[in-house]
């Protein structure tokens, strides 16, 4: 027997002829079917605890009470049932508000039967007691994946901070995971069951940064109606994260200097010392080094900030993570949204791998969120990928798998200088020698020794510009 066959589907419409045509094509279909003319007969059925549908198909309009109070009270009550609202007045509206209710489908009047039953078998397919395949379990919406060997010495670097109350400096282009990294070393410190404050100094207007951070007393400063505490209170006793410190006013910079060696401030418009105990995590996409040189960074903060120092890599230089990537956020997207899981064809999935990746991990996150909403099937093609990956134009990794690695150079070079991302050529070098020192550990399962060798150096030369990189 079939996993539809014998199902039972409820219908309610206050059609006569809606619930006859759809009890027919059911019926010829191998469901059982009950129609109900009003939606309060429907949830009387319900309540008396008699056989309930595996799924509901419900109108918007009826007299008495709308579709979407029906969608409601069944999401309440009993949310275990899809349902699927149906409609003759099918605008965006209707149909967005139908999904945020939580309806499993919208279907637009007049329908197709086979549609109609097609949306059925789908409906019983994910369910949550189904035994199809649903979203992949994730631990944590902030779990960290990877095996390549640059992931590998984040996850090291992770294990021996986590008896350590030093500060520590993480850096990568946007996108790479800082915040994940952040919260991963506070997780695993024995701060853990104290606060985790995120503080990003790029989202907040400089003349209120100091604020943030320390609070203020009452009348402080034109608009402080009442007393806050900040963050640094806030996160007493546990970790403050500050991202982007590289975007942090100089004023404020020596506050901070002083809360680090000190481990106590005063509030804006306050007398009175307060004493707190915060571990600091700060994180970075700018080279703070240059900001240094340039005067837009304190040194003796970079230093106090920079005890510890993780480099965290770019997307492109950990390209074997992808496919484990991928399905950790195909999961996670499928469990946020209650869905089915989205897989991809060896085609689509190679397209990923080879394509650029400005925006990291989170650009790809983001694309498999795409990918679990836009695309019609559970299994998606290349041509259901995002436009942006889809039709993109020839990348390094395309060229250099052709052999043509000078090409390739030139155009990343080309499209790094177009977004205004020069940089020097020291810059250029140590981003060239880090994939070189990726590269060599891929190929040698992560022996250094071996590394080295095909490098050209020693094993001490490898693991040094390991710990500065």
């Amino acid at each position: 027997m079939s996993l539809f066959e014998n199902a039972l589907v409820w219908v309610l419409d206050d059609d006569d002829s809606i619930r006859w045509v759809l009890e027919r094509a059911f019926k010829g279909a191998d469901w059982r079917v009950q129609v109900f003319a009003e939606p309060q007969s429907m949830l009387s059925a319900l309540e008396t605890g008699r056989e309930q549908p595996v799924l509901l198909i419900t109108d918007v309009r009826m007299p008495t009470m709308s579709g979407m109070e029906v969608l409601e009270r069944i999401q309440g009550e009993w949310p275990h049932i899809p349902v699927v609202v149906m409609t003759a007045h099918s605008d965006l509206e209707s149909a967005v508000n139908a999904f945020k209710g939580g309806a499993f489908e919208y279907l637009p009047k007049p329908f197709d039967l086979d549609d109609v039953i097609a949306v059925a078998e789908r409906a019983i397919q994910k369910r949550p007691n189904s035994t199809t395949p649903q979203a992949l379990n994730t631990e944590s919406k902030n779990q960290i994946i990877g095996e390549a060997p640059a992931m590998q010495e984040v996850f090291r670097a992770i294990g021996r901070l986590s008896r350590s109350h030093v500060s520590v400096l993480l850096t990568g282009p946007s996108g790479t995971g800082k915040e994940r990294v952040a919260r991963a070393l506070h997780e695993h410190s024995d701060r853990a069951q104290k606060e985790f404050v995120a503080l990003n100094m790029a989202a907040i207007p400089s003349d209120l940064i100091e604020s943030e951070l320390f609070g203020h007393e009452k009348g402080a400063f034109t608009g402080a109606l009442q007393r806050r505490e900040g963050r640094f209170q806030q996160a007493d006793g546990g970790t403050l994260f500050l991202d982007e410190i590289g975007d942090m006013p100089l004023a404020v910079q020596t506050r901070l200097l002083r809360v680090l060696a000190e481990g106590q401030f005063y509030a804006v418009g306050s007398h009175e010392l307060t004493r707190v105990n915060v571990r600091i995590i700060a994180a970075t996409h700018i080279d703070l080094t240059r900001a240094v040189q340039e005067g837009k960074f304190r040194e003796d903060l970079y230093h106090r900030l920079n005890v510890i120092h993780v480099r965290l890599p770019t997307l492109e230089e950990r390209r074997e993570d992808i496919p484990l990537l991928v399905k950790h956020f195909l999961g996670q997207a499928a469990s946020e949204l209650q869905t089915g899981m989205k897989s991809l064809t060896p085609a689509a999935l190679k397209k990923l791998q080879q394509a650029s990746w400005p925006g990291n991990v989170r650009q790809l996150e983001n694309v498999c969120r795409w990918i679990t909403v836009m695309a019609s099937g559970d299994r998606v093609d290349i041509d259901e990928l995002p436009p942006e990956i889809s039709q993109a134009e020839t990348t390094v990794s395309n060229l250099s798998q052709e052999g043509d690695w000078w090409a390739g150079l030139q155009l990343e070079l080309k499209r790094s200088f177009q977004q205004g991302h020069g940089g020097s050529f020291s810059e250029l070098m140590d981003h060239i020698e880090q994939l070189a020192m990726n590269e060599a550990l891929n190929a040698t399962a992560g022996h250094k020794q071996k590394a080295a060798e095909l490098l050209g150096w020693g094993r001490n030369t490898l693991t040094r510009k390991l710990k500065k990189s």
